[in-house]
């Protein structure tokens, strides 16, 4: 790919990978339109790093307190001492189903998934999905059911929002969205959800990107130009993510994720429509 599509496939990462509408399908979506090849699964797993790096950063404080603590607790003979500690483990037991999962459906994931039926299919059912999520949370705030903060995140909810962060695994399904709407039926708030959502990723996005850039060192090394284009793509896949966390965030403490529904449904409806008028193929 050239430069310039690098940095377009960066900016189309940073900006749909922690928003609830699928980074993989718009890295799918807008070469297509545009005329350009499909990048492809691996391409997808490393630029991912960018983001992962956004996570980082953004999180630094609450990376450092669960991780310190739950070194802590292994010295200590305690792994599960504190409720610090006690989040690291969860997080890591939630990232094993989506690491089965992808090693078992490895094949389809980077191959028949891609196609744009599946990802349309995938965009429209899940926004369906998170609206019946919407209304469970104002059912039960009508009710006077406070919704969960992160200290009240157990491992029922850590265990079942891993497990539906596996269907993230279909394009076009969107690992934040699928695990935010988990939050929502696990009854945490929309805030909570995303806070949540974010750190659950960080093992799994690490470990896809690292076995993709492992896989594709030696194709990468063969050619600069390629090199040099995944390494701006990731950078500017950082950037972007950054302030896409944050809006994130900022956005859910006031907003539903109505705004995001509609944009799925709407762009799921506008691919089958290029594909029914020989647009984009499928």
């Amino acid at each position: 790919m050239s430069l310039f599509e690098a940095i377009i496939l960066g900016i189309a990462q940073g900006l749909t990978e922690f928003l609830p509408i699928s980074s993989t399908a718009h890295l799918r979506i807008v070469p297509a339109l545009a005329g350009w090849q499909d990048p492809g699964a691996a391409f997808t797993a490393i630029v991912q790093i960018g983001t992962l790096i956004a996570v980082l950063i953004y999180f630094f404080r609450d990376i450092v307190t669960i991780s310190g603590a739950v070194i802590k607790g292994l010295m200590n003979a305690s792994p599960l001492g504190t409720p610090d500690a006690k989040m690291g483990w969860m997080i890591a037991a939630g990232t094993i189903p989506i690491v089965v999962f992808g090693l078992l459906f490895k094949t389809e994931i980077e191959t028949s998934l891609r196609s744009l039926y599946w990802i349309s299919a995938a965009l429209i059912t899940l926004a369906i999905i998170l609206s019946l999520a919407e209304w469970l949370i104002k059912k039960r705030i009508a009710k006077g059911i406070e919704p969960k903060s992160m200290s009240d995140i157990r491992w029922k909810e850590a265990l079942i929002i891993g497990l539906v962060q596996s269907i993230a695994l279909i394009p076009g399904s969107s690992r934040s969205g699928v695990t935010i709407t988990g939050g929502l039926f696990m009854n945490l708030s929309r805030e909570t959800a995303a806070r949540f959502s974010f750190l659950l990723s960080l093992p799994a996005v690490f470990a896809a990107g690292i076995y993709q850039l492992y896989k594709s060192w030696d194709s990468l090394m063969a050619s600069t130009n390629d090199l040099v284009n995944l390494i701006v793509a990731t950078l500017v896949a950082g950037i972007v993510g950054y302030a896409s966390i944050a809006f994130l965030i900022t956005f859910l403490k006031q907003h539903s994720t109505a705004v995001f529904i509609i944009y799925r449904i709407a762009l799921g409806l506008t691919i089958l429509a290029l594909i029914a008028t020989g647009t984009v193929q499928a």
